[in-house]
């Protein structure tokens, strides 16, 4: 791993500079200056202590090119201090003013099919642009020198999003970076050629300056894949580099003052190697928005736990999430009464200490206009406000008593995620178009949690070997090196348990296939740890006339010999060693049909002092836990096992201090109906949508009935 910065973490204006921060997204250029003395006395009212502020006003700081102005941002901020919020101070370089891009269109990133991506939305400029971040470092000194003594202005908020509207540009500005990015990668063009395939279709290049950018070749025309996926690292690395850039512009003339920029984790969209990016920010933040439907509590408690591992035990910060709907999906669901308080104390389970929002003051213009906030169009009298609010109450509450700085309790699970898989399953040459790495991590999460238990998500490149899990889960891992399949045989080898997905380890880094066998990654060191061999793959799919799936008349799914079924993906293994055990096999009439009946479908083979779990097919999440629950490592080998982490209904984690002196349990419900959750003790801090059944101060401990949406947290402190 990498150098990490040294974790710093903004103070707030309180007497101790301490507290769960709480706040959002100000934009009071947006609205007269009269709004901001309103604005103030609400925030004093929903307990907000912090907001992020300027984040898209290049514009109004520089209104024409090099007249700076901050007579306006002065004045806010000195509001803002004098009523005791803390100000996170962006470098307002996400959306650059028109005049730039009137003075220098060449700034504006190209597509795939060499259109012009016009200006008018956010990030509409190409990081590898050197004009632009001319103009973007130089707002950044000019920020910093004006704001390096001001006590309100406590962070930086550097960018915002990125990547939102830039992840792939192909200009020539892009073409140029991407040749001297591959040299710097491979060193020779034989490497490079080596690594590409580039033999097949006659793609060799004999120099960097021949290396071209994945650009539109045709309609049915299929990208180089491991051209593609380096061109994937690239525009990863050129944004990290842009934000790096912007950083140390600040970091120069400001220090003491951390500096972070808000990623962007939930399972439908993670575009970034964030376990890069985690390593140059001095405190970790993210921008989380819930996925509608049943799997909502779910999906983003798998979202923070990568989060939470990111952040390397230390707190991370919730730098947006929804008070209720968004504007910008097919689809925009509010939220349910409940949903507001329990998402964000959910959040803090599982290792924030800063829950904020976009944004303050809902919008009247604009494409976000219909995007929810803190202060929405029926202003303070309304629901929304009213729970902000009592979600402000409940978080200094919550600061009074202690939370911050504790660290979350780690499971005995970990779930392994990778940018680079994700990347790779988006490919459009692999067996089936719906392979889905960071969907497959959220599936397995949900399964874990069915089965009574706690799983956390770590990036694959972490150290996870040495945080003391016994069980590590590798759903999707299609591209793994040799020197990854050997830190997972090390793990296997010393007494761990190592689960393996059906689409895991076909490919290396390179995206080249592994020969002698599925899975093929390591040079045959994957599948003697999981003492199996397939030849073949076997893909289904809908049957619904679109085309895209298994042809009419076909059998569209194959059931197990446990009764369990799978629709997608099904490996063809024709050989295991001899102390393997098939604990599945496929049967029945389709399996008969496809070939497949009577062929391991889910083994176990012992290696080491441990084991592998070799899943040869795709499950659903509720085959999945019915699985970990009947091979005994659901409950038995997920988090501390107590009544109420047992009950697959309540999603139960644990904050402590560092010397184990002062512990906080925090209890979700994950139902639609009350769920009664025994054996709780310590003194409750928060009872939301909660009753007891008996006093809960009581000796004994007490059993809490948990409402829809509702939370329960107690503080337990070890006496002597």
């Amino acid at each position: 791993m990498t150098s990490r910065r040294p974790f710093k973490w903004p103070a707030l204006l309180t007497e101790s500079g301490r507290g769960i921060a709480f706040g959002g997204d100000y934009n009071p250029d947006q609205w007269p200056d009269d709004v901001v003395a309103d604005d103030i006395r609400l925030m004093k009212q929903a307990h907000v202590n912090t907001v992020a502020l300027a984040i898209f006003s290049w514009d109004r700081i520089e209104p024409t090119e090099g007249a700076f102005t901050f007579d306006w941002l002065d004045g806010v901020i000195d509001q803002l201090g004098r009523a005791g919020i803390a100000v996170d101070l962006s470098s307002a370089t996400a959306a650059a003013p028109m005049w730039l891009y009137e003075s220098h269109p060449e700034v504006l990133p190209v597509d795939r099919y060499g259109h012009v991506v016009n200006p008018g939305s956010r990030q509409s400029w190409r990081p590898t642009s050197p004009v632009f971040k001319r103009y973007a470092l130089r707002l950044c000194r000019e920020l910093a020198e004006h704001y390096k003594d001001n006590p309100t202005v406590t962070a930086w908020h550097v960018g915002n999003e990125y990547g939102w509207n830039n992840r792939y540009d192909y200009s020539d500005d892009a073409l140029r970076e991407f040749r001297f990015w591959c040299e710097r990668r491979y060193g020779t063009i034989d490497v490079l050629n080596a690594a590409w395939g580039t033999a097949f279709w006659s793609q060799h290049v004999n120099g960097f300056d021949e290396v071209l950018l994945p650009r539109h070749m045709g309609g049915d025309s299929m990208v180089n894949p491991a051209q593609q996926l380096d061109f994937e690292r690239f525009g990863n690395d050129m944004l990290l580099d842009f934000y790096k850039a912007e950083r140390d512009a600040i970091a120069a003339i400001c220090p003491d003052k951390p500096c972070t920029t808000n990623f962007m984790v939930s399972t439908d969209q993670c575009c970034m190697d964030y376990a890069q990016w985690a390593d140059e920010v001095d405190f970790v933040s993210n921008d989380h928005y819930f996925h509608e439907g049943e799997s909502h509590l779910d999906e983003l408690a798998c979202s923070d736990a990568l989060m939470a591992s990111l952040a390397h035990g230390d707190p991370w910060y919730v730098m947006e999430h929804s008070t209720s709907a968004v504007q910008w999906k097919p689809w925009n669901a509010r939220k349910r009464h409940g949903e507001l308080m329990r998402d964000s104390l959910a959040h803090v389970a599982l290792g924030a200490d800063a829950i904020n929002f976009f944004q303050w003051r809902q919008s009247t213009s604009g494409a976000e206009a219909f995007h929810s906030a803190m202060l929405p169009h029926a202003g303070e009298d309304s629901k929304l406000y009213r729970g902000v609010t009592e979600l402000g109450e409940a978080l200094e509450t919550l600061s009074d008593a202690g939370v911050q700085g504790t660290c979350l309790r780690r499971a005995d699970t970990a779930i392994l995620f990778d940018a680079t898989c994700e990347w790779a399953t988006r490919c459009e040459t692999l067996p089936s178009m719906r392979l889905s790495h960071w969907h497959d991590v959220r599936d397995w999460y949900r399964a874990f949690l069915d089965a009574g238990a706690r799983a956390d998500v770590i990036p694959l490149a972490y150290d996870w070997s040495g945080y003391g899990y016994r069980t590590i889960v590798l759903p999707t891992l299609i591209a793994l090196s040799d020197a990854d399949v050997r830190r997972i045989a090390d793990f296997a080898r010393s007494g761990g348990r190592v689960v393996v997905g059906y689409a895991t380890g076909l490919i290396d880094e390179r995206f080249h296939v592994g020969l002698g066998g599925y899975p093929g990654a390591g040079n045959g060191l994957l599948r003697e740890l999981l003492g199996i061999r397939s030849e073949e793959f076997n893909i289904l799919g809908s049957d619904d006339g679109s085309g895209d799936g298994t042809s009419e008349g076909e059998p569209a799914a194959i059931t197990l010999s446990n009764g369990m079924t799978t629709r997608l993906w099904q490996n063809d293994v024709t050989s295991t060693a001899q102390d393997t055990t098939v604990l599945a096999a496929y049967a029945g009439a389709a399996a008969a049909e496809w070939e497949l009946d009577g062929t391991p479908a889910v083994t176990r083979h012992p290696y080491g002092d441990g084991e592998g779990i070799y899943i040869g097919c795709d499950l659903d999440r509720h085959d999945l836990a019915r699985l970990l629950g009947e091979r005994g490592f659901g409950a038995a080998s997920g988090a501390t096992v107590d009544a109420a982490t047992a009950n697959p209904q309540v999603i139960h984690t644990i904050r402590e201090s560092e010397d184990g002196a002062v512990r906080f349990d925090f209890y979700l419900n994950r139902a639609k109906e009350a769920v009664q959750v025994p054996g709780i003790e310590g003194e409750p801090i928060i009872v939301f949508r909660c009753e007891a059944s008996k006093a809960p101060k009581t000796p004994d401990a007490a059993s809490y009935t948990l409402g829809r949406n509702a939370i329960l947290i107690t503080r337990t402190v070890s006496r002597g």
